[in-house]
């Protein structure tokens, strides 16, 4: 090391293109005497090709050598010098060669020091990287470009050449294409034929905003399916007076094709609403006929269909089922209906009010508390508590839609929900608590905020609500109730 202020500074070793230790004699990566550094040349390689032989190749003979291909002075057993290509006679404004031979287009000697073979130019987008070890020569009849080291001495792989690459076939029309691959196709069970990736549901989660009704469903954190479903629409009253509806339906998660159960079950309610209505029926006795049938479509699910086993008598057992509540606007009524344990819930826009829950719900804990043998703590409490009562379903007990009518004084919100929201704020305080205060303004920011507040609670359930601003002329007159 006391000898090494007579060499010059080296930034790279001229074997292996590693940056050699100060002071250093020989290269640390391969061995190379740093004392026998070749003279530079007056001009700039175009590019510069190194490889690190796998072992110190004999001396060419000097006849087999380029004239223009430079020598390293002799030394004792060095490796073979790094190979320097002749310069390109363009150069730019800083009188720096510009680049543009390849390796093929100039005389010079390949890594292990024999004259490049003749062979013609290549394309560009015929390039391949040579697949033997380092100091061998290219196959017979192959023509190649070396591509320069990395910085770990490994040779970049060519890009693939676009015109042997295998196309991504395009899917046919109205053929899903997987969100995971993008190219593959999904299969009827909702997965990926390419990936395997399961697919998201369209029932995973829906939003729906009209006017002044909005909605959000959400599968939830822990079921594998969305069972719930919902409908919102408006409608004109023989007046002229604008009717808007709300339906939530969440289907018996222990029945058969629940999902199906509350899709047919919210989808029959809106259109019997939709259909009578605006024929003058009040909105109460409407409420009433869209639960019947909502009933009927359920029950049609477990009809057997045509050429069935007749010895699948037991089928009727588990029939779909689900729950529904619904809320009408009219005319000044707010009217509510239900069978179930989905509930209806007052949230009036000045919050020093009191919130209400407009709905009873048809469970086990509910019979409790009504015949007064626990208290309401007590009975939900009980691990019996979400027991349904009543559904809607071939195999329920006898129909019995619960409806009422209010005519509230003041202006508040009307929230619709499943019990995988008010799971996680029972009472109407909890409720009103957990709905942002410009709900009534936005009323699908509003829902978005309940989802996620059941998420957020655990998401045990599928998730559903919908948001009713009610809105009140300013005379309106006293408050009344009725409930059938």
């Amino acid at each position: 090391m006391s000898e090494s202020h007579q060499q010059p500074a080296l930034a790279r070793c001229p074997g292996c293109e590693e940056p050699p230790a100060s002071g250093d004699l020989y290269c640390g990566a391969c061995g190379y005497d740093l004392s026998a550094v070749p003279a530079r040349p007056d001009d700039r390689p175009t590019l510069a090709i190194t490889v690190p032989p796998a072992a110190p190749p004999a001396p060419a003979p000097s006849s087999a050598v380029p004239p223009t291909a430079p020598h390293a002075p002799d030394a004792p057993t060095p490796p073979a010098p790094a190979v320097q290509w002749p310069a390109a006679s363009e150069t730019d404004s800083s009188d720096v060669p510009v680049p543009v031979h390849r390796a093929t287009d100039l005389p010079g000697t390949d890594s292990g020091g024999k004259p490049l073979p003749a062979s013609p130019p290549v394309r560009h987008d015929d390039r391949a990287v040579v697949g033997g070890p380092a100091g061998t020569e290219p196959a017979a009849g192959t023509a190649g470009t070396i591509e320069p080291p990395d910085s770990s001495g490994d040779f970049a792989l060519a890009a693939p050449d676009p015109r042997t690459a295998e196309p991504t076939p395009t899917p046919a029309a109205g053929t899903k294409v997987c969100v995971a691959c993008r190219s593959g196709r999904v299969d009827p069970d909702g997965y990926c034929e390419n990936c395997g990736h399961a697919q998201p549901r369209e029932r995973d989660h829906m939003e729906q905003e009209l006017g002044s009704v909005a909605a959000v469903s959400d599968r939830g954190l822990r079921h594998h399916r969305n069972e719930d479903s919902f409908a919102v629409s408006s409608t004109a009253l023989p007046d002229g007076s604008p009717a808007v509806v709300a339906i939530v339906c969440d289907g018996v998660s222990s029945a058969s094709r629940p999902d199906e159960a509350s899709a047919a079950a919210a989808k029959a309610a809106n259109e019997a609403l939709l259909e009578s209505l605006p024929l003058g029926t009040h909105p109460q006795q409407a409420m009433h006929e869209a639960i019947v049938a909502a009933s009927e479509a359920v029950n049609a699910l477990a009809q057997d269909p045509p050429g069935s086993a007749e010895h699948d008598a037991q089928r009727h057992q588990n029939a779909p089922a689900c729950t529904l509540v619904g809320a009408i606007m009219a005319g000044g009524l707010l009217v509510v209906g239900w069978v179930g344990d989905s509930r209806v819930y007052w949230v009036p826009d000045d919050r020093t009010g009191p919130p209400a829950r407009l709905t009873e719900d048809d469970s086990w804990a509910a019979q409790m508390v009504a015949a007064g043998l626990m208290n309401e703590a007590e009975a939900y409490a009980d691990e019996r508590a979400h027991a349904i009562t009543g559904w809607l379903g071939a195999d329920s007990y006898e129909l019995e839609p619960h409806t009422a009518s209010f005519k509230p004084d003041r202006p508040g919100l009307v929230v619709v929900c499943t019990d995988g929201l008010w799971n996680y704020a029972e009472s109407a305080e909890e409720m009103a608590a957990a709905v942002p205060p410009e709900a009534h303004r936005r009323p699908l920011h509003g829902a978005q905020v309940l989802v996620g507040h059941a998420l957020d609670g655990g998401g045990h359930d599928n998730v559903t609500v919908a948001l009713l601003p009610f809105a009140v002329e300013p005379q309106g007159a006293g408050s009344a109730c009725t409930t059938v």
